[in-house]
C-alpha cells in the first residue's frame, strides 16, 4: 500500500498560483474576500483503499482450512485473499511475474508464495495490510514445485533440473541438505526424469517424502538414509499425485486421461489403472487415450466411500465441451460442467491432518473467470451462493458512476428489488470460506456504484465502509426486439457487436430516476416503482440529428425532403414528434438510401417490468439520407423540470418526458448567437436549414466505423468517448464539434436577468460555454399540457479543451445542486402519491439581488474558470495542464467545503479550491495505461474516487487524509486467533505396537550442524521492507519469539522425552549387566583358578 504524504508541499505555491494564474478581472472585488475557503493541503492525501471484483488472469490458489481463509495468485503477480462476506486483501509482488504456487503456513498468519521468476515469499497476514517478511531468489534453477508439511518449518522446492532444496521458513535460508535427481532415480536409467512436478511426504511417516518426476517416474525417499526406499515407473508422463491418509497407497493422474493406484510396498505395477472418460472396449483392450487429468485429489470419510476429484480426463471426441470436473465417490461419477477453463482445485476438508480421515465437505474450483464452490454434503452436489462482488466482469464494463453520500433509504429500496432477482438452487449452507473480521470504520454515509455493460446490462451497488455488494440488475435490452439469428440480423446496426452497451448514463438519487444512452444511438428513461406493471406499448420517440455536409466531402442526397421538426421555443404534441415506431416513412431499400429508420426496434409486445427501474420513454435517434446516427457523448436528467437533454457531434436535444415530446433540436453551431464573438462559421457555403431540422457539421465524410465502434472493441479502446467528455478533441483539433457536458441549474442566463430561472449551462468539445434558458409551466396538470419555452442566450465563455464539468456556487461558496423532485411511486394509489408530493422541496425563489450572486465553476481538458453571474465577469482562471489533458474532473463536497478534483492523462490527480482555484493536491499517481482507466474513473464526495484497474476489478482510492488516517481501522482483518484442532488419537494397539504417524526430528536432518550450510550462489536471500508493520508483523508473524519460543518448547519436550527414553533403556541396560554379573559371580564363586 503506497501513501503520497503532501502536507504542505504545495502551500509556497499558493500565493504565486493565485496571482498568476487566478487574476481578478478590473473593477471587479477579490472573492476570496468574501468566500472564507476552508480547505488546505493538510485535508488531502492519496492512498489505495480497496480492490474489488474477480481476480485477474488468476494462476494459483491455496486455502487455509484453520482460519478459513483463501488466497489467489494471478499472471500479474497479484495476491487477493478473501474470508467471509466483506472480508477481502490485495497485495502486489514487485515483479509483476506470475504467481506459480502458494503455501498457507497452516493458523499461523503467513503465506508462501512462489513466483514464475523463480522467488520465493513470506507474506505476513498478521497486518490488516500484509507485507513480505522474506524473499529467496534461485539463480541457477528453476523452481517448479513447493510443498510444506502441517506445523513444519521447512519448505521443500522441487527444480526443473529434477532436484530439491529445503528452506527454512523462519530464517528464509538454503539448508545444505539436498536431493538431487541422479540419487533418486535408479542409477541404470539413462534419461532425465524431468521437472519435479510433485513433492509430498508420507501422512503416516514423515520421514519418507514422495517425488513426482514429470517422465512418470515416482521416487519414496528416505529422508534418514538418504536413498530411495522404492522406484515406481509408469510409461505416461505425471500430472499430480495424491495420498490415502493411511500412508499405504497413493493415485497419480498422467497425461493420458488415466489414474494409477499404487500400494507403497509394490513398486513393481501398478494395483489398479482407470481411465475415468475411456471408452472401455468390449475385447478387453485398453481404453482409448483421454485429454490429461491436470490435477487428482483422493480424500477418505470414516462413514462411507472415499471421494476422489479430478478436473481433466475428457475424451478427445468431446470436441468444444466445455471444462469438467469430475467426483467419483463409490460407484458414482459426477461429471460438473463449468463456465470457463479450469485453473485449479481445492477440496475442503474438516481436518488440517493428512493422516486423519479427511471428512472432504465442498471443492473450491477456480476458473479463469470466476470461483465456484461445490457442496460435496447435498445430492446433486449444488454450488454455494458466492457472496464477493465478482461478477464486475459478467459482461464487460462500458462506464462508471461513483455516488457517495446517497440518500439513506435509497440501498434498501434498492436491495428490496434486487432480492427478487436471484437464483434458485443454491446450497442450504453457510459459504465455508468463512475466516477474518470486518474493519471498524467510522464511516456511515451510504455509497453507490453503478456500472454500465456492454450487453445493455446496468448494476447497482453498495459500497459503503469499503464492501462492495450487488444490489440490483437491470437489462436496457429487454425494451428491444432480439435477433433470433444471424440471417434475421438487422442490417441498420451501427455496431459490429453489442449493440445494447451502454454508453453513458445520468442518475438523480433523490428522484431515483435514470436516463442512459447504448451505442446505438439510443436514450431511455426510467422511473423506479416498487410494484410490477405491464406496459402494453412502450412509448417511444424517434429523432432525426441530421449533419449538413461539406460540398467538398460529400453530397446531400436527401435533403430536401427532411421533415422540419418543431422550432426552438414551440410546443409539439406527441402526435406530431413521435414517427410510427415501424418505418412506414422511412426508406432501407436496396436502391435508396436509408432514411428515418433506428438502429434497433423497440419490442411490439406487452412488457412485463418488474418492480425496480421502469421503462418511462424510448428515444432513438434516426439514420438520415444513408448516414447513421452519431453516438451520444453527453447526457442529462432533471427529475424537477422533466427534462431529459443529450447531445452528439451533431449538436444537442431537449425532451419533455413527462409530455413525450421534443422540444429543442438545435445544431452546435446554432446554438452561438449571431453577435457571440466565439461564434464558429460553418464551412458549407449552402443556407441554413430550418432551425432544430439540421446542423452543422465540419467533417460529414467519416466512415460510420469510425463513431460507432462498440465500447468493447479493440477500436473503441484508442478514443475516449465518455459521459462527459470527448478527449479525442485535445488530439485532434479538426474534429467535429461534440457536446462533451450538461449542467441544468437555478441563475441568471442574460447579462440583464435581475431574477433567477431555470437554464441549462453546454459545454462542447471546443471549450465553449452557452447559456439556455428554460420556461417551464406552473407544476400540476398546466405542466402536462403547456409547452416548456426554450431560447439559447449564447456563449458564456470559452475554455482551452473539450468541457469535461461545470457546477454553481452562491455568493458564500456553497454548491447549488441542480433542483429536484422527492421520489414517489408512479404506480401507488393517488392518496400515497400526494402525501409523497407533499414532500418535495419548494420552487426556488424567484427574485434576487442583482449584484453578482453565483459563480459558475467551469472545468476543461486545460483550464478551469470561475464566472460571476450576471455580469457574466471572469473572476478566476487556473491552467491546470499544459503538456497533456484531464480525462474526467468533478465538482466535489470535502470536508464540508467544494473543490475541483481531476485526472490527468500523464497519471496526475489533482485538486482546486473553490471558488479561488488554489492547487491543494497534485500527486503522480497513474499514468495512463489502457483506456479502460480512462473510461471509468470517476471521483465522489467526501474524498472517494475509482476506476477499473483490470477488465474485472474496480479499484478504489481516497483522496482524503482523514480516510487514509483511519484506513487501518476500516480495513478488515484477515488473521483471527483460533486453536489448532487436535491431533487424531494414535489408538491402543497403534501405540503399543508402533504403528500410527512416524514423527520426524527435521532439524536434526536439515539443520546447518548435520548438513551444512548451502551454496551461496544457489539463492540469494533478500530481507522484507523495514517499515514498522512489517516489524510489527515479524514480532507477532510466525517468525516471531512467541512461535520461536513455541516450537523450542515443542523441540525440547520431544527431545526431554527422547532422553527420558534413554536414560530408561539406560538404567534397564545397566540393571540387565550388573545381574549378569552377579550370575557370572555365583557360577565362578568356588571354582579354584586351575578350573576356569
Amino acid at each position: 500500500m503506497k501513501k503520497f504524504n503532501i502536507r504542505k508541499v504545495l502551500d509556497g505555491l499558493t500565493a504565486a498560483s493565485s496571482s498568476s494564474s487566478a487574476t481578478a478581472q478590473p473593477g471587479t472585488p477579490r472573492e476570496n474576500d468574501v468566500v472564507q475557503e476552508t480547505l488546505q493541503s493538510e485535508h488531502f492525501q492519496l492512498c489505495k483503499t480497496v480492490r474489488h471484483g474477480f481476480p485477474y488472469q488468476p494462476s494459483s490458489m491455496a486455502f487455509d482450512p484453520v482460519q478459513k481463509i483463501l488466497a489467489i495468485g494471478t499472471q500479474t503477480g497479484a495476491l487477493r485473499l478473501f474470508g467471509r462476506a466483506g472480508v477481502e486483501c490485495y497485495c502486489q509482488h514487485e515483479s509483476n511475474a506470475a504467481v506459480i504456487q502458494l503455501q498457507f503456513l497452516i493458523n499461523e498468519g503467513a503465506l508462501v508464495s512462489a513466483l514464475a521468476d523463480d522467488s520465493i515469499h513470506l507474506w505476513n497476514l498478521r497486518q490488516k495490510i500484509p507485507a513480505i517478511l522474506h524473499s529467496l531468489k534461485f539463480n541457477r534453477e528453476r523452481i517448479t514445485y513447493c510443498h510444506l508439511p502441517f506445523q513444519s518449518k521447512w519448505l521443500y522446492i522441487g527444480t526443473e533440473r529434477g532436484n530439491i532444496h529445503i528452506v527454512n521458513v523462519e530464517s528464509f535460508t538454503l539448508s545444505g541438505y539436498v536431493i538431487m535427481w541422479n540419487k533418486a532415480i535408479e542409477l541404470s536409467t539413462k534419461t532425465h526424469p524431468g521437472p519435479v512436478v510433485h513433492i509430498s511426504d508420507n501422512p503416516m511417516d514423515e520421514g519418507k517424502l514422495l517425488i513426482g518426476f514429470e517422465s512418470g517416474i515416482v521416487v519414496l525417499w528416505d529422508l534418514k538414509c538418504k536413498k530411495a526406499d522404492y522406484r515406481y515407473n509408469y510409461d505416461e508422463a505425471i500430472h499430480s499425485v495424491a495420498w490415502h491418509h493411511e500412508g499405504k497407497q497413493f493415485v497419480c493422474s498422467h497425461s493420458d486421461g488415466t489414474l494409477t493406484t499404487w500400494n507403497v510396498r509394490t513398486p513393481a505395477k501398478p494395483a489398479q489403472i482407470i481411465t475415468p472418460h475411456g471408452k472401455q472396449p468390449k475385447d478387453g483392450k485398453k481404453p482409448e487415450p483421454c485429454k490429461p487429468i491436470l490435477k487428482v485429489e483422493y480424500k477418505t470419510t470414516r462413514a462411507g466411500d472415499p471421494f476422489m476429484v479430478l478436473s481433466g480426463g475428457l475424451s478427445y471426441d468431446t470436441v468444444g465441451r466445455r471444462a469438467c470436473l469430475t467426483v467419483m465417490h463409490g460407484k458414482s461419477t459426477a461429471v460438473l460442467e463449468m463456465d470457463y477453463p479450469i485453473v485449479d482445485f481445492l477440496t475442503l476438508c474438516e481436518t488440517p491432518y493428512p493422516n486423519d480421515f479427511q471428512e472432504p465437505y465442498a471443492v473450491v474450483v477456480l476458473l479463469e473467470k470466476d470461483l465456484v464452490v461445490i457442496d460435496l454434503g447435498q445430492i446433486g452436489y449444488p454450488i454455494f451462493e458466492n457472496p464477493y462482488p465478482l461478477t464486475i466482469h459478467e459482461s464487460p464494463v462500458t462506464c462508471c458512476e461513483y455516488f457517495a453520500d446517497c440518500p439513506a433509504e435509497l440501498i434498501p429500496a434498492l436491495y428490496s428489488v434486487g432480492c427478487r432477482q436471484k437464483r434458485q438452487g443454491y446450497s442450504k449452507k453457510e459459504w465455508p470460506i468463512s475466516g477474518g473480521n470486518w474493519g471498524q470504520g467510522t464511516q456511515s454515509y451510504p455509497e453507490i456504484i453503478i456500472t454500465g455493460h456492454a450487453d445493455g446490462s446496468i448494476k447497482f451497488w453498495d459500497a459503503s465502509a469499503l464492501m462492495l455488494q450487488v444490489l440490483y440488475k437491470l437489462k436496457t435490452a429487454k425494451v428491444f426486439e432480439r435477433a433470433r439469428g444471424k440471417e434475421e440480423k438487422p442490417n441498420t446496426d451501427i455496431v459490429d457487436e453489442d449493440p445494447f452497451a451502454i454508453q453513458t448514463l445520468s442518475w438523480c438519487p433523490e428522484s431515483r430516476m435514470l436516463c442512459v444512452a447504448g451505442v446505438s444511438a439510443h436514450v431511455i428513461v426510467y422511473r423506479f416503482s416498487k410494484q410490477e406493471i405491464t406496459t402494453e406499448v412502450v412509448q417511444l420517440l424517434e429523432v432525426r440529428m441530421q449533419c449538413e455536409f461539406s460540398e467538398v466531402d460529400s453530397p446531400d442526397p436527401g435533403g430536401e425532403q427532411t421533415p422540419t421538426l418543431p422550432t426552438p421555443g414551440a410546443s409539439s404534441s406527441p402526435q406530431e414528434s413521435e414517427l410510427p415506431t415501424q418505418p412506414s416513412t422511412g426508406s432501407n431499400s436496396s436502391d435508396g438510401p436509408r432514411d428515418n429508420i433506428p438502429c434497433l426496434q423497440v419490442r411490439s409486445s406487452p412488457l412485463k417490468q418488474s418492480p425496480g427501474n421502469q421503462v418511462e420513454l424510448v428515444i432513438q435517434l434516426v439514420w438520415v439520407s444513408g448516414e447513421p446516427p452519431q453516438q451520444i457523448t453527453s447526457l442529462a436528467i432533471n427529475s424537477s423540470y422533466g427534462l431529459v437533454v443529450f447531445g452528439n457531434s451533431n449538436g444537442l436535444a431537449v425532451v419533455d418526458y413527462l409530455q413525450k415530446t421534443l422540444l429543442f433540436n438545435m445544431g452546435t453551431s446554432e446554438l452561438y448567437s449571431p453577435s457571440d464573438p466565439y461564434q464558429r462559421q460553418p464551412r458549407s457555403p449552402r443556407k441554413a436549414k430550418p432551425s432544430g431540422a439540421t446542423c452543422d457539421s465540419n467533417d460529414g465524410s467519416n466512415a460510420s466505423e469510425d463513431r460507432c465502434r462498440s465500447p468493447t472493441s479493440d477500436a473503441r479502446d484508442n478514443s475516449f468517448t465518455r459521459s462527459r467528455s470527448s478527449s479525442v478533441a485535445s488530439i485532434d483539433r479538426e474534429s467535429r464539434e461534440a457536446i462533451s457536458s450538461f449542467h441544468f441549474c437555478e441563475s441568471f442566463p442574460r447579462k440583464t436577468d435581475s431574477l433567477v430561472s431555470p437554464c441549462l449551462l453546454v459545454g462542447t468539445t471546443h471549450g465553449s460555454v452557452m447559456m439556455v434558458a428554460l420556461s417551464l409551466p406552473p407544476s400540476g396538470d398546466q405542466r402536462l399540457q403547456q409547452p416548456v419555452g426554450i431560447a439559447s442566450c449564447g456563449t458564456l465563455v470559452k475554455l482551452k479543451g473539450g468541457i469535461l464539468t461545470m457546477a454553481l456556487l452562491d455568493a458564500t461558496g456553497t454548491l447549488l445542486p441542480p433542483f429536484f423532485e422527492q421520489w414517489y411511486d408512479p404506480n401507488a394509489s393517488d392518496e400515497e402519491k400526494e402525501k409523497s408530493r407533499k414532500r418535495r422541496p419548494a420552487s426556488p425563489p424567484s427574485s434576487q439581488e442583482s449584484q453578482d450572486t453565483h459563480f459558475a465553476i467551469l472545468c476543461s481538458e486545460k483550464q478551469a474558470k470561475v464566472v460571476a453571474l450576471p455580469s457574466q465577469t471572469r473572476i478566476y482562471k487556473h491552467s491546470i495542464t499544459e503538456t497533456s489533458f484531464v480525462l474526467r474532473a468533478d465538482v466535489v463536497q470535502m470536508a464540508g467545503a467544494n473543490c475541483i478534483a481531476c485526472f490527468c492523462a500523464n497519471g496526475h490527480i489533482m485538486t482546486l479550491s473553490l471558488p479561488s482555484l488554489r492547487p491543494l493536491l497534485d500527486v503522480n499517481y497513474l499514468p495512463l495505461t489502457d483506456m479502460r482507466i480512462a473510461r471509468t474513473f470517476c471521483f465522489s464526495n467526501l474524498g472517494q474516487a475509482l476506476y477499473l484497474t483490470s477488465p474485472t476489478e474496480i479499484q478504489r482510492i481516497t483522496y482524503s487524509q482523514e480516510t487514509c488516517d483511519n484506513l487501518q481501522e476500516m480495513l478488515s482483518e484477515l488473521f483471527t486467533p483460533v486453536e489448532t484442532p487436535e491431533a487424531p488419537n494414535r489408538g491402543f494397539f497403534k501405540g503399543l505396537f508402533g504403528g500410527g504417524a512416524q514423527s520426524l526430528d527435521r532439524e536434526d536432518l536439515f539443520g546447518e550442524t548435520a548438513a551444512g550450510k548451502a551454496s551461496r550462489s544457489l539463492a540469494q536471500h533478500i530481507p522484507g521492507p523495514g517499515n514498522m508493520e512489517g516489524m510489527k508483523g515479524a514480532a507477532s508473524g510466525v517468525v516471531g519469539e512467541l512461535a520461536r519460543a513455541r516450537i523450542a518448547l515443542d523441540e525440547r519436550g520431544q527431545k526431554l522425552g527422547e532422553l527420558e527414553e534413554r536414560t530408561a533403556a539406560m538404567m534397564a541396560s545397566a540393571e540387565s549387566f550388573s545381574k549378569h554379573a552377579h550370575d557370572m559371580m555365583l557360577k565362578y564363586k568356588d571354582k579354584k583358578w586351575y578350573q576356569l
